[in-house]
């Protein structure tokens, strides 16, 4: 059993990979830069260590810094989180080759998952799903000729990419070249790697991921959907588990194709499998792997009741997973907020200040994962996001009444955050339909939040109850004796729906 674990980030992810060791008994150890000297995961950590300045290429981007400090440290693994070189195989290797065990998937699957030509053509061999897109290696005049057979509108994304840089939609032929070109210059300034590939722009579609674990004991397992549709730039801003599109027979078979993505690299440890679904279609394809934790795993953990993170350590440490398919059950629904230091009325300009103020929301079903305390200096040099908002309802109605609720006792006083922009979310009534997709944000305008009147709560809070009660407080199975489609959760919210109710 690791004795003790080294976590190499910041920040709120930091903070939640301590306490998931501090719970199975592990000492930690934190490594921060000279801009984290007070950080909320320098404090938690039995050791900590300075591995340089400010700059992300300066210290937590620096391979050669932090092995030498889990040397000196004698840790036995070393936890990413997510982010930095989370999916970074040369630091994978580099763990490896220290004899230190890296809490993740091995180097080669990093390699081949993170290249996303390369794992478009290896999950191909599994017989997943693919957007019509272009080969690996492809020079601007063959790529311009792929263009043309693909047709308009198509993506620009970058090989080597991911969080939206490299990456440009292109819907007029006559744009094709300066995007290519814009797309190109990105990858290159972000990743090191100017290499790009084409895929079909689906439009209006939604973007759904799949949870998955793997052993190393050949056995792979999914824990359902996550819908991450609500997004600002390709990055994603407000996440949900299950998917208001997704039905029983549709998660199975989602769920079973992104066993095979996962087991067609051989991966081990915890990994997503993101898909774009075409709601109109009925079609899914797959989009790409993340191979990591993923920012929006409380969600899944939230309706599931596993802590990926402690199977993410467990499975690391060798040993098999402690779950069949047809033990993972979703009961109830959870929404997640990224708290970002973000002015949404000023086109999410960065807000940079000190934290005068801050009071987090309490209550049944709400979790906070922070940053944030009094006197936390907001700067420039990392993510703007400092907090996850995390809710737990019976069934959907109840969790955004119950994110509503956890917003508006949110206090953090100093700087702007993205909290405003969370509550017109919650307000929207495409949102509570859950009729959005990926253009849902980019078609809104921020700012025009109605104050709905207590009666609007009081028919809300009416409707959840209703809806709770048809459902009978049920678990939906996510991997096998799935209720049958008649007496499913789905289509008695459509009944709801059609009765007037909140959906």
């Amino acid at each position: 059993m690791f004795k003790k674990v080294l976590v190499a980030n910041r920040a709120e992810i930091a903070v939640r990979v301590l306490r998931a060791c501090g719970e199975r008994g592990i000492s930690t150890v934190a490594v921060y830069s000279e801009a984290d000297r007070s950080a909320l995961h320098v404090r938690y950590a039995d050791e900590a260590y300075l591995i340089g300045p400010a700059p992300s290429r300066e210290s937590y981007l620096r391979i050669d810094k932090i092995i030498d400090v889990a040397r000196k440290a004698g840790v036995d693994a070393i936890h990413p989180g997510y982010g930095f070189l989370s999916e970074n195989a040369e630091f994978a290797a580099a763990c490896a080759d220290a004899g230190i065990t890296f809490i993740g998937p091995s180097a080669d699957a990093i390699e081949k998952m993170g290249d996303k030509i390369t794992a478009r053509e290896t999950v191909a061999k599994r017989n997943v799903p693919l957007v019509p897109g272009s080969a690996k290696g492809l020079h601007n005049e063959e790529l311009a000729a792929v263009a043309e057979q693909i047709g308009f509108p198509l993506m620009i994304k970058a090989s080597a990419g991911g969080g939206g840089k490299g990456m440009r939609a292109v819907y007029k032929a006559e744009e094709f070249q300066s995007s290519l070109d814009a797309a190109r210059r990105e990858a290159a300034s972000a990743f090191g790697n100017d290499e790009v590939y084409l895929e079909k722009l689906i439009t209006n579609a939604r973007h759904i991921e799949i949870q998955v674990l793997a052993d190393r004991h050949g056995n792979t397992i999914h824990l359902g959907e996550r819908e991450c549709s609500i997004q600002r730039r390709h990055q994603k801003l407000i996440e949900e588990a299950p998917s208001p599109a997704v039905n029983a027979e549709l998660r199975e078979e989602m769920g079973s194709v992104a066993v095979a993505a996962a087991e067609s690299v051989n991966y081990v440890n915890a990994g997503t499998i993101e898909f774009l679904y075409d709601a109109n279609e009925h079609k899914y394809y797959f989009l790409e792997m993340n191979t990591r934790l993923q920012v929006e795993h409380p969600v899944t953990e939230m309706v599931t009741g596993v802590d990926i993170v402690k199977e993410q350590i467990a499975i690391a440490d060798g040993r098999r997973l402690r779950y069949r398919q047809q033990d993972v059950a979703a009961k109830g629904w959870s929404i997640e907020c990224r708290i970002t230091t973000e002015d949404p009325h000023s086109n999410f300009m960065p807000s940079t200040g000190t934290v005068t103020y801050l009071k987090e929301p309490t209550g049944p079903g709400v979790r906070v994962e922070s940053a944030l305390y009094r006197g936390f200096e907001s700067s420039l040099y990392y993510d703007p996001m400092v907090a996850k908002l995390i809710v737990l309802g019976d069934n959907r109605a109840e969790a955004i009444l119950r994110m509503r609720r956890a917003l508006s006792e949110y206090r953090i006083g100093g700087i702007k955050t993205s909290i405003p922009f969370h509550q017109e979310i919650m307000d929207s009534t495409e949102f509570i339909w859950g009729t959005f997709d990926t253009s849902f944000v980019s078609r809104r305008t921020v700012g025009k939040r109605t104050n709905h009147t207590p009666e609007f709560a009081r028919v809300a809070a009416v409707a959840a109850a209703l809806i709770a009660e048809e459902e009978g407080r049920q678990a939906v199975h996510i991997g096998g004796n799935q209720r049958s489609e008649n007496d499913s959760t789905w289509k008695r919210s459509g009944r709801m729906r059609a009765q007037g109710g909140l959906w």
